[in-house]
Order: C-alpha cells, then sequence, then structure tokens
C-alpha cells in the first residue's frame, strides 16, 4: 500500500460525503490500516512488528493526504503549496523554490541557516513569501512542542516573524476537544500556535486558536487580505 491507494479511500469518500469527507480521516485511516496490513502480511518487516510498520506509514501519508486535501483551493488563491521534506531533501532546486527556502530558514548564527521542521509550506510564487508552514500529525503529542518551537524561532527574526505556524490534525486522543479542564497540548496551541484546525465529526468546542477545518481556508484568504 502506498499514498496513491490512501488518496483513493479519500476520493472515495469524497464522492459519497462531499466537502465534509475530511470529517471521517480518523476512519478512513482505521480503513487504510486494514489494507496496509494485508500487504505487510505478505512482505513483513524484519521486526515483525506492523504496529510500527503501520504508523510510520500513518505519520508519512497523513501529510500528504492534507497537503492533497488543501492544495486546490490553496492554488485558487494564487498561493502555493509545498511539502517541507523537498525542499529539505532536494539538492538542486529552482530559483523560486531556492528563495522560498532562503525565506523560511531560521539563522543560528555562527551555525548556520536551518529549515523548521515542518510538514507543509504555502507561499506567494511571485514573491516567494512564506505565509503559513503547517504540522500534520495524528495526536497533539507527536508534535506539537516542537512545533511551538519552530513558531518562537520563527518570530525571533525579522525575515521570517509573520509566517503563521498551523496545526492540522485529527486529534485521535482528543486533546482539543474541551477548553475546560484544558489539557496541555491545547493550552500550548491557545497561547504559542497561531491555529489549530481539527479533521473531525465530533463537535468540538471552538476559539480564535482551535477551529473544525472548515474553517482553514476562509482563515487563509483573511490573512492574504492583510498581507496585501
Amino acid at each position: 500500500m502506498d499514498f496513491e491507494d490512501l488518496k483513493r479511500l479519500y476520493l472515495k469518500k469524497r464522492e459519497q460525503l462531499g466537502p465534509n469527507a475530511y470529517k471521517h480521516i480518523s476512519e478512513l485511516l482505521k480503513e487504510a490500516k486494514e489494507l496496509h496490513k494485508q500487504d505487510w502480511l505478505k512482505h513483513p518487516t524484519p521486526s515483525g512488528d506492523h504496529e510500527q510498520s503501520w504508523r510510520a506509514f500513518k505519520g508519512k501519508n497523513l501529510e500528504k493526504l492534507v497537503q492533497y486535501i488543501i492544495t486546490e483551493e490553496v492554488e485558487a488563491l494564487g498561493l502555493k503549496v509545498i511539502n517541507g521534506n523537498k525542499l529539505e531533501k532536494t539538492t538542486k532546486l529552482s530559483i523560486e523554490l531556492s528563495r522560498v527556502k532562503r525565506n523560511l530558514a531560521i539563522d543560528y548564527g555562527e551555525f548556520g541557516l536551518h529549515l523548521p521542521d515542518v510538514d507543509i509550506i504555502i507561499y506567494e510564487p511571485k514573491s516567494c513569501n512564506v505565509l503559513a508552514a503547517i504540522s500534520s500529525k495524528v495526536t497533539l503529542r507527536e508534535r506539537i512542542a516542537q512545533t511551538c518551537y519552530w513558531k518562537l524561532k520563527l518570530l525571533q527574526d525579522e525575515t521570517t516573524k509573520h509566517i503563521r505556524v498551523y496545526f492540522i490534525t485529527p486529534d485521535e486522543d482528543r486533546t482539543l476537544t474541551h477548553k475546560r479542564p484544558i489539557k496541555k497540548g491545547r493550552a500550548i496551541v491557545e497561547v504559542d500556535l497561531d491555529g489549530s484546525y481539527v479533521l473531525t465529526e465530533e463537535t468540538i468546542e471552538e476559539s480564535d486558536k482551535v477551529k473544525l477545518f472548515e474553517h482553514f481556508i476562509e482563515d487563509l484568504k483573511r490573512l492574504l487580505s492583510n498581507e496585501k
């Protein structure tokens, strides 16, 4: 099983559910896990641990799926979307992407320029100005503190302080569901991030920083209009 298989499952959901397909990402991942296990049983990993193999697949491909889901609407705004790994690992970038990389890099002084560990980057192609950096994980505990570290580092430089840092997640451990009693992950989002968008069909107590995923594009439009 690969990302194309996961994408096909999502497109099937979208045919059935329309724009609300995003609310069923956790359900989709459960279906994908069964298919992944069938493939894994034919060629098991040396460790013999399917859960470990599945976690690696799920983590890598959820971010690709989120990127796929948002790309069409983001590009309709005149913006572009790129996976963070492409900037990090591609040795010969185009002039455009090289400029994007420079506009996102964090200056560590004598220790050089380094990119933040983010999954998805949204930028304006003419200026190569980075508008937003997104981390996307199944639960907050997988990356939330690290994501906030990168937000704080971006804030320290005039070149990068405008970049919004978001978290997009199915939130399978329900860290973001309630305002009170507040869990540590939600407190971090409310104070240190620019926002988190939840891929769920459950009801959540929303705020200016924690919202259902359906609000992501409208917030991006608002951000873009403020940048102009």
